[in-house]
């Protein structure tokens, strides 16, 4: 049996063969003789019994054993991952539990994928031989003890922290933001914490669902942290989530019920751990800085302000693909008046909440951005708190000088300062006095049908359907129009001077004519956006381009990895010389499916090579190791197309490139193979438009794909597509041509405000509108 049992540690090392020599988990390397060493150390997480599917459906089972000889407690990687296959991963998953001190005898070493998430050895270890055995010695103190007793969890004080150890900590949250998307596949959470020893400490948590994150609703709740990896970041002590981690989180509030939040069905929960949360309850009711909650009320607010709102939703409508309107209430009356954004009724989802709004109870919010994908999941009746909402003067439509501003809610992009909002259980402690505030307005749920004049009371922005009696459409702009819009918006259209008048955000149609257009070099007008940090950049040009790559093959010696099989050739000048490097995994592949690296070579000349092979990665050596360009050039050309990356935003992890498991390269699997932030092309035009009333300058980006019927990508190469545009161009401003002799364009626009010095500035967008084909 290749898994044996023993009954102490000291039966381990008498079944040590003479052969073998015992070996430290830091020493170990691709160069060690793992034939002739074997490793003892404990079982810190053993995983379920999986079906390889590299592997032709062999059983596996991935293990993380640390190693607990206190001469190596300060040493970097003192935890490695283990992978057993075959009849091992079953054997061993009967016979071995967490806690347990094994011996691996006959392993084989190997890279490790998962090193630059989990953080433990850059190695793994694969039991897959037929040599290969384990030797269990069950230990006195397991980390998960039986089901009828209490698991066994050693804490560490947050001043105690040592680099490059897993632990376990207690802690009361200082700051949070909610989980957002991060550069790669995962969301990110990050968070910070602190605990009698008063050490603040940050900790950042990725993961790729949701529900694995600890549900934090207000700063001083208590958080339990199960194996996180310390570190230092600069200079400061940190904690990030590894391999079997794990988070409950606790309400702060003294004598409040102690009850566990997680999506985990199964956990560790003692008296042990009540008693940590009642004593850290206690500590921190006990410091200033607990009594710094943002939370008010509605009756409180003051414009300017930045603060935590919690409310019930009473009703919600999508206002555009940006934006979302949440209207909301708290029971309290707000001192000023509060701006009301009527939508049409068959907008909005939820009940009316016109007898609310009379009585200046109902906050709008307008939500946007990444805020979005939460708002759109909620329903109305759900409890909800805002994080860093911020109050904001507006002054309605047609409003006169002296009369007073109202107030406007925004929840704005982005999670500085913690910025977001999230749902609240109904059952949750904190909203007892929110519900008891609710119930002295149930009566106004009886009060909610409205006639016209009612709603003449109200002050809103106003719908778009409405159209003023002087404002409607003249024989002077009934001609055809040589666009068409797409939207399902039902509403009349507005003239340009009304439009400018109204309060964002907004959707409405206009009919206009193009008085000019920049930029007038339409090649200008194709540039490069960065999803990640939202930059938008002009295309570098060939001369910048050529030389990025002229001074790369300056004095180019050929790098050698051990991961590439490389050929090389010299060139036409004297002295350089021009590689080309694949992966060996990809060696007697298709040019179409190979990834090639080529060292040396002028942008002319990688420029003839693409013809020929579809996706080629421009490199320089530095040092005998190859790495990226700079990211002027692009860092992938496949035949006429270029791709480029953000320069402030790519992590380029090419030191350790992995190239199995992908069945097509395209940009976006290079991209990530290299940690590169994929730029995307995108057409930006702003037309100065004008009708009988006004003019205005709107700009065309997001849709403008559609509007030209032509992808930017395939645009940046192709001069067909350009000429195609240029064409459009000339036909909405023909050359030399008067106003009047325009055609008219029916256009669906989308007014918004953006920050601009700290102030915010009125845009107007052309959307969901396309050019009339032939």
């Amino acid at each position: 049996m290749p898994v044996q049992k023993v009954n102490d540690s000291s039966d381990l090392d008498a079944k040590v063969p003479s052969h073998l020599q015992h070996t430290s988990i830091t020493s170990l390397t691709t160069t060690s003789q793992p034939s002739h060493r074997c490793v003892k150390a404990r079982v810190v997480h053993k995983g379920p019994v999986l079906s390889c599917a590299q592997k032709g459906g062999v059983e596996m089972l991935r293990a993380e054993i640390k190693e607990e000889d206190p001469l190596q407690r300060t040493a970097e990687h003192t935890s490695i991952n283990v992978i057993f296959f075959g009849t091992l991963a079953k054997d061993f998953s009967q016979s071995a539990r967490q806690g347990d001190v094994v011996l691996l005898a006959d392993f084989t070493i190997k890279k490790s994928p998962s090193f630059l998430r989990d953080k433990l050895h850059p190695y793994q270890l694969e039991m897959d031989g037929k040599d290969a055995c384990v030797y269990v010695c069950p230990s006195n103190a397991p980390f998960n003890g039986p089901s009828n007793s209490e698991a066994k969890y050693t804490y560490v004080l947050l001043n105690n922290l040592k680099p490059k150890t897993v632990v376990n900590v207690y802690g009361v949250v200082t700051f949070f933001k909610q989980p957002f998307p991060s550069k790669g596949s995962d969301y990110c959470s990050t968070l910070k914490i602190t605990d009698q020893s008063d050490v603040k400490v940050g900790c950042n948590i990725f993961s790729k669902n949701l529900e694995d994150y600890p549900v934090i609703y207000r700063v001083g709740d208590i958080i339990r942290l199960h194996r996180f990896k310390t570190d230092m970041f600069r200079d400061s002590m940190s904690l990030l989530n590894t391999y079997g981690w794990s988070t409950i989180t606790f309400d702060g509030t003294v004598d409040s019920p102690v009850v566990p939040r997680t999506a985990s069905k199964s956990f560790n929960f003692g008296e042990s751990d009540v008693r940590m949360v009642q004593e850290l309850r206690q500590w921190a009711a006990n410091q200033s800085w607990i009594s710094n909650d943002l939370t008010v009320s509605l009756s409180s607010v003051q414009p300017g302000m930045y603060f935590d709102l919690t409310c019930q939703l009473l009703t919600k409508a999508i206002m555009d693909s940006r934006c979302i309107l949440l209207k909301v209430w708290d029971g309290t009356k707000c001192q000023h008046p509060l701006l009301n954004v009527a939508i049409a009724s068959d907008a909005l989802e939820g009940e009316s909440t016109v007898a609310k709004d009379r009585m200046n109870l109902t906050a709008n919010v307008l939500v946007y951005d990444n805020h979005l994908e939460v708002a759109r999941d909620l329903k109305p009746g759900t409890f909800l708190r805002f994080y860093n909402l911020h109050a904001l003067l507006q002054r309605a439509p047609n409003q006169l000088p002296d009369q007073p501003e109202h107030l406007s809610f925004h929840l704005h992009g982005g999670t500085s300062y913690g910025r977001g909002l999230r749902s609240l259980p109904a059952e949750s402690p904190a909203l007892q006095s929110l519900k008891s505030v609710l119930e002295k307005h149930v009566d106004l749920d009886e009060c909610e049908d409205v006639d016209d004049g009612t709603l003449l009371e109200i002050w809103y922005t106003p719908p778009e359907a409405v159209v003023l009696p002087n404002e409607e459409e003249t024989e002077a702009d009934t001609g055809p129009s040589y666009t068409v819009r797409t939207c399902e918006h039902n509403t009349r259209r507005l003239t340009l001077s009304r439009v400018k008048r109204s309060t964002p955000p907004l959707s409405c149609h206009v009919r206009a004519r193009v008085k000019k257009y920049m930029p007038q070099q339409l090649y200008q007008c194709l540039k490069l956006f960065c999803s990640s940090c939202k930059t938008m950049q002009d295309v570098p040009d060939d001369s910048a381009v050529a030389k990025v790559f002229r001074e790369s093959a300056k004095d180019s010696h050929p790098c050698e990895e051990q991961w590439a099989a490389t050929s090389s050739a010299s060139s036409r000048e004297p002295g350089r010389t021009i590689s080309m490097h694949i992966s060996r995994d990809m060696v007697g592949e298709s040019t179409h499916m190979q990834l090639i690296f080529v060292e040396g070579t002028t942008l002319d000349e990688i420029c003839v090579l693409s013809r020929n092979y579809k996706n080629l990665v421009p490199v320089r050596s530095v040092n005998g190791r190859m790495t990226l360009m700079d990211l002027t050039a692009p860092f992938l050309l496949s035949g006429d197309k270029r791709y480029f990356g953000c320069k402030r935003c790519s992590l380029n992890t090419f030191q350790n490139p992995v190239f199995t498991g992908v069945e097509t390269w395209d940009e976006q699997a290079v991209a990530q193979a290299l940690g590169v932030q994929l730029m995307q092309y995108r057409l930006l035009v702003q037309f100065e438009l004008e009708d009988q009333t006004d003019t205005l300058q709107a700009l065309l980006w997001e849709n403008a794909e559609s509007f030209f019927h032509v992808s930017a990508a395939d645009a940046s190469g192709s001069q067909d597509l350009q000429d195609k545009i240029q064409t459009i161009m000339d036909t909405i401003q023909p050359p030399h041509s008067s106003l009047e002799e325009r055609p008219w364009l029916d256009l669906c626009l989308y007014v918004y405000t953006v920050k601009d010095n700290d102030a915010n500035a009125v845009c107007y967008q052309i959307r969901n509108t396309e050019i009339k084909e032939e």
